[in-house]
């Protein structure tokens, strides 16, 4: 099996793409029905509680379409590298990679997910191609490569990728505790660029973390901050599928109806299907418009008393018109950054005419 840049490079563009059209269906699911539930819900020091049975119910099924999303992303990462043989060991690593582990409890959310799901899909190529008997050959597909794809993926997560990340995360959180009475702006830049750069993965919840204890402290002005960044940008995207839409496709249109009103609801990851298609564009622009709300809420002493975020939770918020205003203009500086370094999708070459 031979590996050169350009067939590489080839062959991600193909499987991040492969991987985000069949996790879209998910997120949508997931999206809405939490959008649903949540809408209802009462603000707590929980976040939002939903009392309704019904909407209880509804609410389970969003969760149940969020936690099939980031294994259905690894999984088909892996597929369109290696076919069938890929598929269930990117899911069962995806899965991995998004549930804690350890007593740090570390896990790697949709950027691990694609790291694993890469890692399975060429290991399951490579094993596909070894020579073994035709007896041995019916069971390959079912049995020898999804086993040893898993076992070696996962044992390389767990011992070797997994433990680095948990250093990098205790590092940030003192880096932010470091923070903490400081300069407002700069706390408040962080905290929002921080929260959107893997949009609900370990660094959103370290933030999370950070911003919790402060709340033990008596202390809401940073958590403000934090709920206003987790919007932003599922509704940046959304904003920008509206304002940009030669930059998109028909689908992805579609997605961003579901990104704004995850947004609303301060569900960071309706941004995810988004970034994953186009890492180097979407993430500083998310990241960005995240650190202007964010500064914007530290600035004005915008406080939120609920560990959750969204205009959903504005009842509970000190401050409610510049929580309002940082997440709007947070919002539109992502989109504004799209639409200027976007490329607008290329038109379909027109039919040839014939005589």
């Amino acid at each position: 099996m031979s590996f050169n840049g350009k067939k590489v490079g080839e062959d991600l563009k193909k499987a991040f793409s492969t991987g985000v059209s069949y996790m879209m269906p998910s997120v949508i699911v997931g999206g809405i029905f939490l959008a649903i539930a949540l809408s209802s819900g009462t603000p707590t020091d929980e976040g939002m509680v939903v009392t309704n049975p019904f909407l209880q119910n509804l609410n389970t099924i969003g969760v149940a379409g969020f936690a099939m999303m980031i294994p259905i992303l690894a999984g088909y990462i892996a597929y369109s590298i290696a076919g069938k043989p890929g598929l269930i060991p990117g899911m069962i690593l995806g899965h991995i990679a998004n549930t804690p582990l350890g007593d740090e409890g570390v896990s790697t959310g949709f950027l691990g997910a694609m790291i694993v799901g890469i890692m399975a899909g060429y290991l399951a190529r490579y094993v596909k191609t070894w020579k073994v008997g035709p007896t041995i050959r019916t069971i390959m597909p079912i049995l020898i490569i999804p086993i040893i794809t898993t076992f070696i993926v996962g044992m390389v997560y767990i011992y070797i990728l997994a433990q680095p990340l948990s250093g990098f995360v205790t590092s940030l959180v003192h880096f932010l505790s470091s923070l903490q009475g400081g300069n407002a702006l700069l706390l408040g830049l962080v905290i929002g660029a921080f929260t959107a750069i893997d949009m609900g993965g370990p660094i959103n919840k370290t933030v999370t973390a950070f911003t919790l204890a402060l709340m033990a402290e008596g202390i809401f002005e940073p958590n403000g901050a934090h709920r206003i960044a987790v919007a932003i940008p599922p509704l940046g995207l959304a904003i920008s599928t509206f304002i940009s839409r030669r930059k998109y496709t028909k689908a992805e249109r579609g997605m961003g109806v579901s990104a704004g009103f995850m947004g609303l609801i301060g569900i960071t990851e309706g941004a995810i299907p988004f970034a994953v298609n186009d890492l180097k564009r979407v993430i500083p622009a998310i990241m960005i418009g995240s650190a202007v709300g964010g500064g914007i809420g530290m600035l004005q002493n915008v406080g939120t008393y609920i560990p959750h975020g969204g205009l959903i939770v504005i009842g509970a918020v000190d401050g409610k018109l510049w929580f309002f205003l940082a997440m709007l203009i947070g919002s539109l500086v992502t989109a504004l950054i799209l639409h200027f370094t976007k490329p607008d999708l290329q038109e379909a070459d027109p039919p040839s005419k014939t005589k």
